[in-house]
């Protein structure tokens, strides 16, 4: 089964593959939407009546936060000590959890999926990716990373059957990732992508090293359980070693490896 809607501003594709014998495949995909829409209704930072708006407005106290709130501003404020300072959803002086939503919901959703039996299934939220299982050929899921420059292109190619892949950077957006302690645009790494257990961990982890500029590079190579592939403005590409991955440098050469 192949799904796609728009919501939380970008294409939504569930994709399901060797369904179980008598699995309501088509039911379950569906509370996967309820579920985006549901997070896009509440974390939203355009829409004037989300949560996420109302608290920035003063008009919540944290004793009315929902629960899926406090868990994001939890997890967010974890986050922000893991990366020193460099993932925060304050970094605009505006309450922004986007670099940690997206991630978040997308893992929340393949976690459901798998629970109800649907052990092969492909997630992807405008680059935010989780994988489960195998596609529909028996093979390990394969993720295309976009060329940072050239849309029709990757840069790499992810494998894997349980594997999460978050993508950051400034080549759709612009310079919209800001360094929170200067409050300006990052512009150093046009693309981070980092690639392990958890979506929503990845997700935040890529819009840090992007909001590092330069010390993203040194950053990303120690990471713990993670691994990850960037591209400089100037056209550098680098990748961890153990990036589980057929890799395509954008300039057509091996990609160098990241250096601690």
């Amino acid at each position: 089964m192949h799904r796609v809607e728009m919501l939380m501003g970008t294409a939504i594709a569930v994709d399901v593959a060797h369904a179980p014998p008598g699995a309501d495949t088509a039911a379950l995909v569906a509370k996967a939407f309820e579920w985006f829409d549901e997070v896009d209704r509440r974390f939203s930072t355009y829409k004037p009546d989300s949560e996420v708006c109302r608290i920035d407005r003063g008009e919540l106290r944290p004793e009315d936060f929902s629960d899926d709130m406090r868990t994001v501003l939890d997890a967010s404020e974890q986050m922000r000590v893991r990366t020193g300072g460099y993932f925060d959803v304050y970094a605009n002086r505006h309450l922004d959890p986007s670099g940690y939503v997206k991630g978040w919901s997308v893992q929340v959703a393949s976690d459901r999926l798998l629970a109800a039996g649907l052990v092969n299934h492909s997630i992807n939220a405008g680059g935010d990716v989780r994988v489960r299982g195998v596609s529909d050929d028996g093979e390990p899921w394969r993720v295309g990373i976009r060329h940072p420059w050239q849309s029709d292109k990757v840069a790499w190619v992810v494998a894997g059957s349980d594997l999460a892949v978050a993508t950051s950077g400034t080549y759709e957006r612009g310079l919209h990732v800001l360094d929170p302690f200067t409050g300006q645009p990052a512009s150093f790494l046009r693309s981070v992508t980092v690639t392990g257990p958890d979506l929503a961990i990845a997700d935040a982890y890529a819009t840090a090293a992007v909001a590092m500029n330069g010390r993203g590079l040194d950053w990303l190579a120690r990471l713990d359980g993670y691994e990850c592939a960037a591209v400089t403005e100037r056209g550098d590409a680098f990748r961890s070693d153990g990036l589980p991955s057929v890799s395509i440098a954008a300039d057509g050469e091996p990609p160098s490896p990241l250096r601690g």
